[in-house]
């Protein structure tokens, strides 16, 4: 069975979080301005994009080290 494309608002998560942000805030700008999203929903998607197959064979580098940082934050808990 043939994966999809993860979807327009999927795909635009996952650039932003290619994007470097120059300080605190200016992604949860970024966010809202962009997405039209609250960070906490915004970050309930990401989370769950990270577990989607579609998500990780569309951008491998990102998913994967979102992946590494979300297992380390897990392992400090």
């Amino acid at each position: 069975m043939e994966l999809g494309e993860p979807d327009e608002r999927e795909r635009r998560i996952l650039a932003l979080e290619r994007r470097g942000f120059p300080g605190p805030g200016a992604k949860e700008r970024a966010v809202r301005e962009e997405l039209g999203l609250a960070p906490v929903r915004y970050y309930q998607l990401l989370n769950a994009l990270l577990d989607d197959p579609r998500a990780l064979a569309h951008d491998p580098v990102t998913v994967n080290r979102l992946r590494r940082v979300r297992e380390s934050r897990r392992a400090e808990r």
